[in-house]
């Protein structure tokens, strides 16, 4: 929307509701558009982490299907990108349990 279908808008809100109203309007509609943003940006950054995974995945099965041997730059990226995330996941799981106490 460009300045002057802003000013129109405006100019109608200040009409159908008048001065008192006009400003309890607008507060609930922009809270409205910041939950629609929101919930926007939450779906985007669920979607590409979905499509990353998907990348790795099949990028680990190529590599799997070359035996791990003369991969490319791709290939080994993503498979030292897996390994990285196996080892945080057993680094914590050696945390939590070295924490936890023994009966």
């Amino acid at each position: 929307m460009g300045f002057w279908e802003l000013v129109v808008v405006f100019v109608v809100g200040l009409v159908v509701l008048g001065p008192e109203r006009l400003p309890v309007a607008i507060k609930t509609v922009m809270g409205w558009v910041r939950t629609v943003k929101s919930y926007a940006n939450a779906v985007k950054a669920e979607v590409n982490e979905e499509l990353r995974i998907h990348e790795l995945h099949n990028n680990l099965k190529k590599a799997e299907q070359q035996g791990m041997e003369n991969l490319s730059n791709d290939l080994q990226q993503s498979v030292a990108e897996l390994q990285r995330a196996a080892d945080s996941v057993r680094h914590s799981y050696k945390t939590h349990d070295s924490q936890t106490p023994k009966e």
